[in-house]
């Protein structure tokens, strides 16, 4: 990463005797998939635009376990969620923001019952909150005026926890043309990669769960996929190019979109 994208960690804060406004919780995915990468870059580029005194735990964040418990083994969940839950609580986080939804979901529902215990929001809630406060005011006026965007709400954010307004707040706020797909907030459709799918091949069918969502998507006609998820936007993207569309819709985090839109 570049100066301009510096990103300290909670061990340089520590050092320092200080405490960062957020802990940005990078998640497995947005630690090493190239794809997911960007979505990260792309957050660090909004949290550096509005200020935001952030950290992150670097080599001493551990996946969150969420796969491990999906897949239904609750033994490896738990050892993951002890190990991140001590380094928290040395560390003394409040306020952790993430881009993943399947680590927001985790660490919001499943930590508490373990000793861990923190205020855990997703990126768009967070970003909604810079912009109310006026910490971070994006263009109405942007190059993404009038371009049709239809959102996929992902599972663990939308149906798991009800977060549905956040993210079409913070699209509508950019000028474009959001338009619903058939299924949308508690009626939407899995993207098929949750609950421990994503590392595991289809069982038998006559159509991949991430085509059929596609389906739903290209009937909005859409210039731009947008999502909350680096899970949903790999399943998406495969699900564009087994429809063989990839020269005409992209596929995009929220974040990306709102990063682009600034030219930050």
């Amino acid at each position: 990463m570049s100066e301009k994208l510096k990103v300290p960690t909670m061990a340089e804060y520590m050092a320092e005797g200080k405490q960062p406004e957020i802990l940005f919780w990078v998640g497995s995915a947005g630690s090493y998939d190239d794809r997911a990468k960007k979505i990260s870059r792309a957050f660090v580029k909004v949290l550096h635009k509005a200020n935001v005194d952030f950290a992150v735990l670097g080599t001493e964040e551990s996946n969150t376990g969420d796969v491990a418990k999906r897949a239904g083994n609750e033994f490896l969940f738990q050892m993951q969620a002890m190990t991140n839950i001590e380094i928290l609580n040395a560390y003394e986080v409040k306020r952790i923001v993430t881009a993943c939804p399947h680590s927001y979901n985790t660490l919001k529902n499943e930590y508490p019952q373990l000793g861990g215990v923190y205020e855990v929001l997703h990126h768009t809630q967070f970003i909604e909150e810079l912009m109310s406060s006026g910490r971070l005011k994006l263009k109405s006026d942007s190059t993404l005026n009038g371009k049709r965007i239809t959102f996929h709400d992902p599972c663990y954010l939308g149906r798991a926890n009800e977060v549905y307004e956040a993210p079409r707040n913070l699209l509508k706020s950019l000028g474009v043309d959001l338009v619903e797909m058939k299924r949308n907030r508690s009626t939407a459709l899995c993207c098929g990669a949750g609950g421990a799918q994503m590392f595991k091949e289809p069982e038998k069918g006559d159509k991949d769960i991430n085509v059929l969502r596609t389906e739903d998507a290209l009937k909005t006609n859409p210039n731009i996929i947008a999502t909350g998820c680096p899970y949903c936007n790999t399943m998406m993207t495969d699900g564009v190019k087994a429809k063989e569309r990839e020269s005409d819709i992209k596929v995009f985090d929220i974040v990306e979109i709102i990063a682009n839109s600034e030219e930050l």
